[in-house]
């Protein structure tokens, strides 16, 4: 019986990437080895030709699958996360806090912590301006010896044993000025023992153990200067969100105790009773009943109103930035929310172990298990950093290589199409037909390209929507940028067209249009291809310069040379160098890259080449 010797077309891939089975002769090899595999072979011969390929097919596959897995929102914008240097120290609690916790206090993109002993610890990305970080902790804060902590959006609070109140970060704003009635509590002598702290963006709000309210803070904040009378006492608890803050009274009544009127001022009227607990997000209030349900209103997203499957009902309920947490009377710990940063998929306990402690806050969430085990979840950083917009660099290097691709690759179809028309036209049949196509040819390249782009899309660009810029940068890029093509195609075609293999085919009655397409451009393919592989790194370049000047792709779709715009000058290029340095980097490599490729095809197919 015969051996099975395989599908054809393996053993034809076999055969031109790895050679035959058996070892063949000089002569043998001369004889058997096609002009492709000899191209190929002399290109891998070359290591910088590999590691160009490699390294392009690297970038290529990158930009192209990326996307599926980390989709882009061109709407997308957080404030909190603006300007994030590149690192995933987010969550790095110390060592010495996390076998010596007290709380934690979860930040915008970093974290504040204490311990038993009173020490206060920080960590993550803590630099609030170009003059001041939330790391740089007050002498007075290192000697006192604090009791709790809670961080806002730009500064910190803490509070000492004996009820004194320190401030630090950002207190441009009044942060640091404690209110009349805080103040004159102090001064009066009167030990005050807070039972909670609370930050949010711009005022800090406390309450004491005897139930009474103080809020301090942004004193154009119409909440900060006055409380609703009535709720200035019998407290329970407080929460903050995006500008405004929420009670728990201990009657059990959700309120907001403030002066506006929008969407968290109109309190459900469920929520005005029966409530344990109360927790709010940037941009939503949620209530917590005796029974386990969920009041949330003000302007929370679809996400937020859907509590996932648990066991039991809720008793303790978190928020954060835009997701809560919340944690059952069976001791199972759900999330629900925004999951953008995976900060609503809550890891699974170690066994036996019970939640002790939640801490939640903007994209980080800390839990605490009665083995002392403290586990993190949620946002740990950025590995490329954040621009100015919050957006994360990563994602936009991504999503744009794959426009500026895109854009190169189509632009460079289109000039070739043109070109080898053209050019294999005018060299087949000359006289007055290349006459005529050449002074075109000549015409179109002597237009200046990038004036000329700059000067259509001023004029047009603003009639049209983004995709609709894309298509007219790669239709212009690919109009002018022929005549180089046609003009190599030509002189080709003029010193193959009197060779024997095309008069045979005249004396056959081929038609000529097959003889300049099907005979002689195949003979001139390297040529093309090695003129495509320069082009393409060309037609990027180009892309990338236009929309740097602001004339090509315009945000907040992204390009490798759109990225660049924003990051021309001093203060981004000294501070934030991790907003142009990566889009550089990667644009750069990737054009150097498809040069070298092309170098090592143009001397693969021909070796003479090199030595001339």
């Amino acid at each position: 019986m015969k051996k099975d010797k395989g599908f054809f077309l393996t053993r034809w891939a076999k055969r031109l990437f790895f050679g035959g089975g058996r070892e063949l002769s000089f002569m043998e090899e001369e004889a058997l080895q096609s002009p492709m595999r000899t191209i190929i072979k002399n290109f891998f011969s070359k290591p910088l030709s590999r590691i160009a390929l490699g390294v392009f097919i690297a970038i290529f596959l990158f930009v192209i699958i990326g996307p599926l897995f980390m989709p882009l929102d061109l709407s997308y914008q957080d404030n909190t996360q603006k300007n994030v240097a590149p690192g995933l120290n987010m969550m790095s609690v110390p060592r010495e806090l996390e076998s010596n916790l007290r709380t934690i206090a979860p930040g915008t993109t970093f974290g504040a912590g204490l311990d038993k002993e009173g020490k206060v610890y920080t960590w993550g990305y803590t630099r609030i301006t170009e003059t001041i970080n939330l790391a740089a902790i007050p002498p007075e804060v290192r000697e006192a010896r604090m009791v709790d902590l809670a961080v806002g959006y730009d500064h910190a609070v803490s509070v000492d044993e004996e009820g004194k109140v320190y401030v630090w970060g950002n207190t441009r704003l009044d942060q640091a000025k404690l209110s009349k009635p805080l103040q004159e509590a102090l001064e009066s002598g009167e030990p005050l023992k807070f039972k909670q702290l609370e930050a949010g963006n711009q005022f800090s709000a406390a309450v004491t153990e005897d139930g009474r309210l103080f809020v301090w803070g942004n004193s154009n904040l119409n909440d900060v200067r006055r409380i609703k009378k009535g709720y200035d006492t019998n407290i329970k608890k407080v929460t903050t969100n995006i500008n405004t803050y929420l009670v728990l009274t201990n009657d059990g009544e959700a309120a907001y105790v403030g002066t506006q009127s929008n969407a968290f001022s109109k309190v459900p009227e469920a929520a005005r009773t029966g409530v344990v607990d109360i927790a709010s997000t940037g941009f939503s209030n949620a209530a917590l009943k005796e029974d386990g349900s969920v009041i949330i209103w003000g302007n929370p997203a679809p996400a937020e109103r859907e509590l996932p499957p648990h066991e039991g009902k809720l008793v303790r309920i978190w928020g954060g930035r835009n997701h809560y947490v919340g944690l059952t009377d069976s001791g199972q710990l759900i999330a629900w929310g925004n999951n953008t940063f995976n900060q609503s998929v809550v890891p699974a306990l170690s066994e036996g172990a019970q939640v002790v402690e939640v801490f939640s806050g903007y994209y980080q969430n800390y839990m605490l298990d009665s083995n002392g085990k403290l586990t993190k979840w949620g946002l740990k950083g950025y590995l490329l950093g954040t621009d100015h917009l919050g957006r994360d660099i990563l994602n936009r290097i991504v999503n744009g290589g794959r426009v500026t691709m895109t854009v190169g690759a189509i632009s460079v179809v289109i000039s070739l199409i043109i070109g080898v028309i053209i050019g294999g036209l005018a060299g087949y049949f000359g006289s007055y037909v290349d006459l005529v196509l050449m002074r075109v040819a000549e015409i179109v390249g002597g237009l200046p390209f990038l004036p000329f782009a700059l000067i259509l899309s001023a004029i047009i660009g603003s009639r049209l929507t983004t995709e609709q810029r894309v298509y007219l940068i790669m239709f212009v890029l690919g109009i002018l940028s022929w005549p180089g093509l046609a003009r190599l195609v030509r002189a080709q075609i003029l010193a193959t067209r009197e060779m024997e293999f095309v008069t045979a085919a005249k004396a056959m009655g081929v038609r000529e249009n097959s003889i300049v397409f099907r005979h002689i451009i195949p003979n001139v393919i390297s040529v093309i291809i090695v003129n495509a592989t320069l082009s393409f790194a060309s037609a990027m370049l180009i892309e990338s310069t236009l929309s740097y000047l602001g004339f090509g792709i315009s945000p907040p779709t992204p390009t490798w040379g759109n990225m660049l715009t924003g990051s021309n000058n001093s203060i981004i290029i000294q501070q934030y160098w991790w907003r142009w340095v990566f889009p550089a980097i990667i644009l750069s490599v990737c054009t150097i890259c498809i040069n070298l490729i092309g170098d090592g095809l143009r001397d693969a197919i021909d070796p003479k080449s090199a030595e001339r």
